[in-house]
């Protein structure tokens, strides 16, 4: 091993599958793995919610061209129960799921709308300081004309659960700065145990839920509840902001695109390229082909054109603005 070279870490990812979008999701997500990180040691695990009382419908992965694309992708499928959430809050999936996966084994979450864009071994992920995303907007929580502020909802919650909360709050930032409090985009996340984490995470976030303190009264919580609850369990379990360096998830080595109209309007060149490489090979092109969207972005060439009509020198700040100048200009698909 070179000098000064962090060892190998083996680790499972995470992305949850279901009918419709994420299913097609899915299958770029293993094949952008595959192809941009070869070396990678771990198991891709595509966890699935099972038919139950809390789903109006099927939620779990049936499509056989989607599961015989991810099983020569090496994905495990992970099928999971649905105890809190289910249709009411689809995103409880990513919680739920940690719940099934194999204890005491470091995890890496991705949300599904995840392109692999680099080698995932560059990353030096620190399993003992627990971090997620901040590639993120102020979505939560929204200011009131008589409060409480935005300190006095952060700091009830933490009391909740009784957490320092002083502790989690950044410096470099003021009191009225939202940045100054703990927040992140929950599109990726990490930890050393996907039970305990999950544990956490589904307490916090079902507590929240069904006995939110008296400052959250006038706060939605859908569909930020994942996002409210997700600082508060990283902070419990030793962790925090910018754990890792600058620059590899949300940067050369993954990109959360969302939805694909947004990918082509902002993302980089790279992102284009590997959305493209890795959706070529005739065998995974005949799975994605079945997802109006990919079909006439990504084959049809219309992703290209939508590019050359948004300056990407000059992307509005919201992206509520930019997925408006999409719809616009008629390329908007989802």
């Amino acid at each position: 091993m070179a000098k000064n070279q962090a060892p190998r870490q083996d680790f499972n990812i995470l992305i949850v599958g279901q009918p419709g979008r994420l299913q097609y999701e899915c299958v770029l997500f293993a094949a952008s793995l595959r192809a941009m990180s070869p070396d990678f040691t771990g198991r891709l695990l595509v966890a699935t919610p099972q038919p139950g009382p809390l789903w109006d419908s099927a939620p779990n992965l049936t499509n056989t061209a989607v599961l015989d694309a991810l099983d020569k992708l090496g994905a495990t499928i992970l099928p999971f129960q649905s105890q809190v959430f289910g249709q009411s809050y689809p995103h409880g999936n990513k919680i739920e799921a940690l719940l099934a996966l194999p204890e005491g084994e470091p995890f890496v979450f991705f949300d599904s709308d995840t392109l692999i864009t680099g080698d995932l071994a560059r990353v030096p992920f620190d399993f003992a300081r627990p971090s997620a995303s901040m590639r993120r907007e102020w979505t939560w929580p929204k200011p009131t004309l008589y409060g409480p502020s935005t300190g006095e909802v952060w700091r009830a919650l933490y009391d909740r659960f009784d957490l320092d909360f002083d502790s989690s709050l950044d410096p470099a930032f003021p009191p009225t700065d939202w940045r100054h409090y703990l927040y992140f985009n929950a599109g990726w996340f990490f930890g050393p145990c996907p039970r305990r984490f999950g544990d956490t995470f589904l307490h916090y976030a079902r507590t929240i839920r069904d006995d939110p303190p008296d400052e959250l009264t006038c706060q939605s919580f859908d569909p930020w509840l994942d996002q409210i609850a997700l600082p508060l369990a990283i902070h419990a379990l030793g962790g925090g902001r910018d754990t890792l360096p600058p620059g590899l998830l949300d940067g050369d080595v993954s990109c959360h695109y969302r939805l694909f109209p947004l990918l082509y309007a902002r993302e980089s060149d790279r992102v284009v390229e590997v959305l493209e490489q890795v959706a070529a090979p005739n065998p995974i092109k005949k799975v994605l082909k079945q997802y109006e969207p990919i079909k006439r972005l990504v084959y049809h060439g219309r992703g290209q054109k939508l590019r050359t009509r948004i300056d990407r020198n000059a992307l509005p700040r919201r992206e509520q603005i930019l997925r408006k100048q999409i719809k616009d200009l008629g390329f908007w698909l989802r």
